[in-house]
């Protein structure tokens, strides 16, 4: 019997993490609560959790704090917000951060779960994946393969511009985990861009669908966070 996986859930308000400590149990999760910032720190380093649910209006500290300390520290864990702060801004730091995902109240447990399980899988992914680099990239049946620079739906080989290619790279590479632009930006245009280069952005990202033959409103790819960034969907 595989030993159950931990999520350590930073929670002031008890109704709501009793709720979800509740249906992490019933879906085979170990869930440890914590109502205030510095306990969430100590369980943390007692119990070494595989993921961290975190809310931001914690009583003694700022959960953006509490981000900050957890990316600070050596060991990679997936940290999931779960907040009523929904606006645009708040979302872009605490990603930028390094959140993994922003799940904003009030949320479905389904939802709430299927974040959980990406994040878990990407974690797994990044541990089986250290020291070895990784080559090819398979997203139901998108297949990227970084070395021969190609790109398959199912088959047939779809040709994009070395810009474009990049994105789908950077996409396929972090699949589940919400990209912002400036991260995306940065990373395919250089640190000089500017956050004001969005246009360019969305320029190639409408191209990328096309070739794809995706339908925004319905993605089966490539998810839009409206004013956010953009999440490659995984299986």
């Amino acid at each position: 019997m595989s030993e159950k996986q931990t999520i350590l859930v930073i929670e002031d308000e008890r109704s709501i993490s009793n709720f979800i400590c509740r249906a992490l149990a019933a879906n085979d999760y170990k869930a440890i609560p914590a109502y205030r910032g510095k306990e969430g720190m100590s369980l943390f380093f007692s119990h070494s959790p595989d993921l961290v649910l975190l809310d931001l209006g914690l009583p003694d500290t700022d959960g953006l704090d509490i981000l900050a300390q957890l990316r600070g520290l050596p060991r990679e864990v997936p940290i999931i917000i779960i907040s009523a702060r929904d606006r645009e801004s708040e979302k872009v730091k605490a990603l930028d951060m390094g959140a993994d995902d922003y799940v904003v109240k009030p949320f479905g447990v389904s939802e709430l779960l299927a974040r959980i399980r990406s994040a878990l899988r990407r974690s797994d992914r990044l541990k089986l994946s250290q020291g070895i680099q990784r080559d090819v990239y398979q997203i139901k049946d998108l297949t990227v393969d970084l070395a021969r620079h190609q790109v398959l739906l199912g088959e047939e080989e779809i040709h994009f511009t070395q810009n474009e290619f990049k994105i789908i790279e950077l996409l396929a590479i972090h699949a589940g985990k919400v990209l912002t632009y400036d991260f995306i930006l940065e990373h395919v245009w250089g640190p000089y861009s500017g956050s004001g280069s969005n246009q360019i952005l969305r320029v190639n990202m409408a191209n990328i669908r096309r070739k794809l033959k995706e339908n925004p409103s319905d993605p089966k790819y490539i998810h839009t966070e409206l004013g956010i960034g953009y999440r490659m969907l995984d299986d």
